[in-house]
């Protein structure tokens, strides 16, 4: 199966890189959100980010140009303009509820061999397809945050996914550059399932108080030679999203190592997630 238009279901920050990844690739890609208040500010935010690649040499005037014209923006809430998509990418927050009243909408608004595809990071995706009548067409094509530069992609198949949607969607990672990895449905997959609890654990430490957050991040970075230290990128990935994520771990297996900190539970409450609200472990 040829994979030419594509939909996108979010316009945040996971949504719009998506729609960028496809749309560099060659791709016509609409991406769908609640409201125009919404679409404009991620399309705002695509020609931001295009404009500082252009200052700094990293991408021409032309190019970003061409990516721009490949993606439509949409505020439609019943998916009108999905009717003859390839494919459709649903990027929304963590919520089983909302992720299956979305799927039972692009069922109805899609053509039949439409793939569905979710980039939910834990969520069992058999949970998610059984909001649709075509569940064979459902399979998780989880990208990483940002997806521009992230080469992974897992690709998880559902207690129902044909073979020919995991082949197709196998092979769609591969054609927009990126690296797959195919993985059976489990709770939180491969990286968020050894990732999440590694970051909680750090949490857990500021909790107790063994380190602050400055010094376990150090620790990590020159002990364990990692990029970023955990915290910093618990920040990153949004302290809402990890907890969501340590939330679903724990629900499916009920393993007491899953679950998730009071401190982190205590910061969500707060409303301080991170980089997208400017506090976190850290000030942004």
């Amino acid at each position: 199966m040829t994979i030419n238009q594509i939909a996108v279901v979010g316009a945040g920050q996971m949504g719009r890189g998506i729609a960028q990844v496809f749309a560099t690739a060659g791709k016509n890609v609409i991406i769908f959100d609640i409201s125009q208040a919404i679409v404009d500010a991620s399309k705002a935010a695509l020609e931001k980010g295009f404009s500082k690649q252009i200052a700094k040499g990293k991408m021409t005037q032309e190019d970003a140009d061409a990516i721009l014209s490949r993606i439509t923006f949409s505020a439609d809430t019943e998916y009108a303009g999905a009717e003859n998509v390839d494919i459709v990418v649903e990027a929304a927050i963590e919520r089983l509820d909302l992720k299956k009243t979305i799927f039972k909408k692009l069922d109805a608004a899609t053509k039949p061999e439409c793939i569905l595809a979710t980039n939910t990071s834990s969520i069992s995706i058999t949970e998610i397809a059984s909001a649709v009548e075509k569940k064979e067409n459902v399979i998780g094509m989880h990208f990483f945050n940002p997806p521009v530069a992230m080469k992974l992609i897992e690709v998880i198949r559902g207690g129902n996914t044909s073979d020919e949607v995991y082949e197709t969607v196998f092979a769609l990672a591969q054609e927009i550059g990126k690296t797959p990895v195919t993985v059976s449905e489990a709770p939180g997959f491969v990286c968020n399932r050894l990732l999440i609890p590694m970051l909680n654990e750090a949490i857990e430490l500021v909790q107790n108080g063994v380190a602050s957050a400055e010094d376990i991040d150090t620790a990590m970075r020159l002990g364990c030679n990692h990029p970023m230290g955990p915290l910093t990128l618990a920040d990153f990935i949004g302290l809402d999203t990890c907890l969501a994520i340590m939330d679903t771990i724990y629900e499916e297996t009920h393993d007491s190592k899953y679950r998730a900190s009071l401190l982190l539970r205590k910061m969500v409450r707060a409303g301080k997630l991170g980089n997208k609200t400017g506090e976190g472990f850290f000030q942004h």
